[in-house]
């Protein structure tokens, strides 16, 4: 296997409307990015991956694109992206795209051409039928965001499928014309200078032949069955590498939904030229048993092990994935697999120690490196995210839950728990903005922000520093070969490391309480890289762990 940039580098996920706001109109900004990137240089990252800034309507907060070569305006102008661009090479660090090609916005001219009548040469830009017999959706496919998947067109009499909102037409890539489009896009922003993309829900592009219905199974299942892995998916990856990727020094990136372990090879094995690494949803999704706020499952460690490993025996050897667990689709990493309270500082640190230590590119999403938390939103006229509020409009109808309840489950698990703003100081705001941001700040900010962790050693902002800087300088943490101990530990995470004379031990406890665990090695003289707390008590090979401590031991 090639070892390239990408690979070992460490990837910082920017949401720019929540990130730094430069002109104070209480929306983040490319001049906000470019004010911050000395700070995103001190993290050590690598690669920068910036959320849609195009032009949108901004539905689902711009991943639904009405002009893929132009900025959003809030955002700034394409002179402010030139200048990001080169002040992100500057400091020695890559800038990837989000690549939203499955779909666009109704408010795209291709799609408002497209209405206008059958005939229209932007018809076949979509994926229009005619109504069922009943004069309902053409068959039973459920949206992302709850409802049908189809929406009538009362000019052409015809319905148009989309997978997400109804402002996101699906982008019928059968069309070799719709597949040029795309790549020309891609070519506009390559030939800038961007260094790659992260291309969102990327597996969906090819639809299934006739558009059957769907079983009557759960909805992960549908995606994975009928929405995602369509027929002629790989030969569209590999056209779009053969006449784009390749031709620049670029990777791709892909939002691996509805990818498996048993199909994932075919998307990243680097014989087949199609896509250069994906990441996959299975830990960001290990607690959703089904739908997102409905069917919840307590945190398990032992699951959380066959993930990482089913996805290392996966691609061995001939592809390559990311790690993550935290985004912006998902409630804070730290709310939902650490302690958000008692134990705040150890857990948080203890998680970005296994995340450091796992082979694969690391995904850090932006605030998680101080431990941003979830936000209690006090009314659903607070929620700003569409999939939320689509949420608790059916329940009104349905009245399956009571109000009170259903704001419970978007507290849990809804996004604008990731996309509160980015808590720099303890000022107004969180000093992301002087006039009232889109979305709330979240309250704890006046404890939880980066001016009160800049000088702090014991900080999570500075353990992120330290641990980003030991995992750049030894390559046992992204390439090592695996060896688990105590597998089925239930609070325990254990495995061992090689990659020829490097060899490290990483144990993780994922209990509020005291964890021993014994080795048949005596581990008194052996150098630590990492520690999350003080010390560590070690007697010959007998080690004691206190509440979420996560230790990296030198071995060679």
């Amino acid at each position: 296997m090639k070892l390239t940039w990408f690979k070992k580098g460490t990837i910082y996920q920017i949401y720019p409307r929540s990130f730094n706001d430069s002109n104070n109109d209480g929306i983040g900004d490319i001049r906000g990015i470019i004010e911050k990137l000395d700070y995103i240089k001190s993290l050590h990252i690598d690669i920068i991956w910036l959320s849609p800034i195009f032009s949108s309507p901004n539905d689902d907060n711009g991943y639904d694109i009405s002009d893929y070569c132009s900025i959003m305006p809030e955002f700034g102008t394409m002179e402010d992206f030139d200048e990001l661009l080169k002040e992100t090479h500057k400091r020695g660090m890559r800038l990837i795209l989000d690549l939203v090609a499955n779909h666009c916005s109704d408010e795209h001219n291709w799609f408002e051409e497209a209405k206008k009548s059958k005939e229209n040469p932007y018809r076949d830009y979509f994926h229009w039928r005619k109504p069922a017999a009943d004069g309902g959706p053409p068959n039973n496919w459920m949206s992302f965001f709850g409802g049908s998947a189809w929406e009538f067109d009362e000019v052409t009499g015809e319905y148009y499928l989309h997978l997400f909102t109804r402002k996101q037409p699906d982008l019928n890539w059968e069309n070799p014309k719709v597949r040029e489009e795309i790549y020309n896009a891609m070519r506009f922003w390559l030939d800038k200078g961007v260094d790659g993309f992260r291309m969102d829900v990327i597996p969906l592009i090819s639809k299934r032949i006739g558009y059957p219905d769907a079983p009557n199974v759960g909805f992960r299942k549908i995606i994975e069955d009928v929405y995602a892995n369509g027929p002629t998916v790989h030969k569209y990856l590999n056209e779009m590498n053969e006449k784009v990727i390749s031709k620049y020094d670029a990777f791709s990136l892909a939002e691996g939904v509805g990818i498996n372990e048993s199909n994932a090879g075919l998307y990243v094995d680097e014989d087949r030229k199609e896509l250069d690494m994906l990441y996959h949803f299975d830990i960001l999704e290990c607690t959703i048993v089904n739908g997102k706020f409905e069917e919840v499952s307590p945190f398990d460690l032992i699951q959380i092990k066959h993930i990482f490993k089913k996805w290392r025996d996966a691609i061995h050897g001939t592809g390559w994935i990311a790690n993550a667990m935290g985004n912006h689709d998902f409630a804070r990493m730290i709310s939902r697999f650490g302690d958000d309270k008692k134990y705040y500082l150890e857990s948080s640190k203890m998680l970005m120690t296994m995340m450091s230590t796992q082979n694969g590119t690391l995904n850090i999403y932006q605030g998680d490196e101080i431990g941003m938390t979830n936000i209690t939103l006090q009314s659903i006229d607070e929620v700003r995210d569409i999939q939320s509020l689509n949420f608790y409009k059916e329940n009104l109808k349905t009245n399956k839950y009571s109000k009170e309840l259903a704001l419970e489950m978007i507290n849990k698990e809804g996004r604008d728990n990731a996309r509160t703003p980015v808590q720099w100081s303890d000022e107004i705001n969180g000093g992301f903005s002087i006039q009232e941001p889109w979305l709330k700040v979240n309250p704890n900010h006046t404890t939880i922000n980066v001016k009160n962790q800049e000088n702090d050693p014991d900080s999570i902002l500075n353990f992120y520093r330290q641990i980003l800087k030991v995992r750049k300088d030894h390559d046992v943490f992204v390439y090592g070969d695996f060896e688990e101990i105590e597998f089925n530990n239930p609070s325990l995470y254990i495995y061992k490391k090689t990659l020829g004379e490097e060899k490290i031990m990483v144990i993780l406890n994922f209990e509020s309480l005291k964890g021993h665990f014994e080795y048949n090695e005596n581990l008194n003289e052996v150098n630590i890289l990492v520690n999350n707390y003080k010390g560590l008590e070690i007697e010959n090979n007998r080690i004691t762990l206190e509440p979420y401590q996560g230790v990296v031991l030198d071995l060679g």
